[in-house]
């Protein structure tokens, strides 16, 4: 029960702060981080409303693949993605969101190709300059978008980003909305006539509120619904 309304307490404010900002609810989708959880669990949510599961590690995705966990929704993968793991992904999950190179562009592609699929990907990007994260520069953004929608394989839908913890509330903000000018921008470009640029997935559970406000199409929520995360069990 306590899922059950986690999950409706998360989708009102999703709502709200969509209103807030003159924006349909309709345009955010909620993509619950079921990292750590378990297959039951995310049955429970699967049935008390949650459409699509958001997995960080390949180990974890393959052993709820495997136990059905999934039936009836979509599966993004979110989490920083090695080279070698990416062939348990393409053509199971319906969005890569964390393509971080052209190198791993290229190798998603020759899998999709090898698989007669088009996979559906999202470009990472590193909006806060960390050193210690993953994604690209804002400046080789246009790059990485071109060159996944001129490949056979690989189909770019739009941006990703994780920024900087914040220990304020709306620190992050100006990330944020430096992220959906970058979207815009993006957006505002003609790759090919099959490109269709709409997702911009940022905010998790302590600022997806202010993510909303600033443009994002897709929020990344863990915490807010499963609560504090259990003790890690598995490698992969």
């Amino acid at each position: 029960m306590a899922l059950q309304e986690n999950i409706r307490q998360v989708q009102h404010r999703i709502e709200a702060a969509a209103r807030a900002a003159g924006r349909d609810p309709g345009e955010i989708t909620l993509v619950a981080a079921t990292k750590v959880q378990t297959s039951e669990t995310i049955r429970q949510a699967i049935a008390s409303g949650i459409q699509v599961c958001g997995e960080n590690r390949v180990q974890e995705f393959n052993q709820h693949w495997m136990d059905g966990a999934y039936q009836g929704v979509q599966v993004h993968f979110i989490g920083h993605l090695q080279k070698n793991k990416l062939k348990y992904l393409v053509g199971k999950v319906s969005l890569i969101e964390s393509v971080d190179s052209e190198d791993l562009v290229r190798l998603i592609d020759a899998r999709a190709q090898k698989l007669g699929v088009v996979q559906d990907i999202l470009i990472e990007v590193n909006i806060g300059g960390e050193a210690s994260k993953s994604g690209v520069a804002p400046a080789d953004v246009e790059g990485m978008i071109r060159l996944a929608a001129e490949l056979p394989g690989t189909n770019p839908r739009g941006l990703m980003a994780i920024p900087p913890v914040s220990h304020e509330s709306g620190e992050n903000r100006r990330f944020f909305a430096a992220m959906h000018q970058l979207f815009i921008d993006i957006k505002s470009k003609s790759y090919d006539n099959e490109t269709i640029i709409n997702c911009l997935s940022m905010g998790m559970s302590g600022d997806f509120e202010d993510a909303i406000a600033e443009g994002a199409t897709q929020v990344r929520v863990g915490t807010a619904l499963f609560g504090a995360r259990p003790p890690m069990r598995v490698n992969g």
